[in-house]
């Protein structure tokens, strides 16, 4: 397993081994042990899974605090161009963004530490979206940035994605007191 950090401190991205031959292939995408070897100590407690269509436009979410969540994000199906935008304060990343194509034949993750907002866009049809979470959901805390803010200029490479109510009305960067 190889796991680099990015240059925003926390966020990692995860490069497991994977074993393949003529049947299939095998990889562990989760051990605890490894990953704590590697700095990278916290328990899971809730696994969340969507499928979408190409051009689906889920985010850019987060939950406030207490509620915080970090999450190890995969694709079992597809590919999707992911987004974390640094809503830490106290990070010389505050207000910038990191993406990166996560997919089921590179077979990468992304670890996303408390304190980000998240957000991804499906590139293919049926594309089946996984990540783990290391808080509870809960819909008090539950909160967004819109998708296209133009202060974080974010490059989603289409024009127009297919977005949820929620996320079209989700505050501005520049509106948000961040509590992290």
């Amino acid at each position: 397993m190889k796991i680099t950090e990015t240059p925003f401190k926390g966020l990692f991205i995860i490069e497991p081994s994977v074993f393949e031959d003529d049947r299939g292939y095998f990889l562990e995408s989760w051990n605890q042990q490894k990953f704590r070897e590697n700095g990278l100590d916290f328990t899971f407690v809730q696994d969340n899974q969507s499928m979408s269509s190409a051009n689906v436009l889920r985010g850019l979410h987060f939950q406030l605090p207490p509620w915080e969540q970090g999450k190890l994000i995969r694709v079992f199906q597809g590919s999707v161009l992911d987004v974390a935008v640094d809503l830490r304060k106290d990070q010389p990343t505050f207000g910038k963004h990191f993406s990166l194509v996560i997919s089921e034949k590179l077979k990468n993750m992304l670890w996303i530490p408390p304190g980000f907002a998240h957000g991804f866009l499906t590139l293919e049809d049926h594309t089946v979206f996984f990540y783990k979470s290391t808080n509870f959901y809960n819909r008090e805390s539950d909160s967004g940035i819109f998708w296209n803010d133009p202060d974080l200029g974010i490059d989603w490479g289409i024009e127009d994605p297919i977005v949820s109510e929620k996320d079209q009305n989700a505050m501005r960067f520049r509106d948000f007191n961040s509590p992290f």
